[in-house]
């Protein structure tokens, strides 16, 4: 199966380069460059491991993909809700519940009462997150509709998580290629 795989592979390299080449030669060449352009490329959540840059998990997101982290305040024992949302390659932060006021969350925020919880709509944005998942808080990783314990996914181990981006060649070749 992994010769199959290999063949097929290299069968869709050669018919890739025969293809630019005959785009190239009829004057279609900037339709084979943007297909290769970063514009389109697809975006990946990656969770990796701080020290090692093991990656726990990859999973492809769209431009407004929601991704938020939930987990129990660790003093006040209440729910947290950080939620963000993808910008390119950054994660704009665009929602922040909870259910008391604690060490660490916004006292002096804007923040109004929706069902018992304080809503905030924070500022900014940031390329990478960094994330110490805990045993007693048992943060979740939400992505689009997924959830994610990552407290097991990680072994409670500290991660950082971003937004890569890889052309849409690359991702063909992941899923063809082992």
């Amino acid at each position: 199966m992994v010769r199959t795989r290999t063949a097929l592979g290299a069968l869709l390299v050669l018919a890739l380069v025969v293809a630019a080449g005959a785009l190239a030669a009829t004057g279609g060449g900037s339709t084979v460059a943007s297909a290769l352009d970063a514009d389109s490329a697809d975006r990946t959540l990656v969770v990796a491991d701080v020290e090692t840059g093991e990656a726990y998990l990859v999973t492809p997101v769209e431009n407004g993909t929601t991704v938020a982290l939930e987990y129990t305040h660790s003093v006040e024992k209440s729910r947290v809700y950080d939620e963000y949302a993808v910008r390119g390659d950054r994660l704009e932060m665009t929602r922040m519940e909870f259910e008391s006021y604690g060490w660490g969350l916004p006292a002096d925020a804007n923040v109004t009462l929706e069902n018992g919880t304080f809503v905030y709509d924070p500022d900014g944005n940031v390329s990478e997150l960094t994330v110490k998942p805990g045993r007693i808080a048992g943060h979740r990783l939400h992505v689009g509709d997924r959830t994610y314990d990552l407290v097991n996914r990680t072994d409670a181990r500290s991660v950082r998580i971003r937004v890569t981006r890889r052309s849409t060649i690359a991702a063909t070749f992941e899923d063809v290629i082992p």
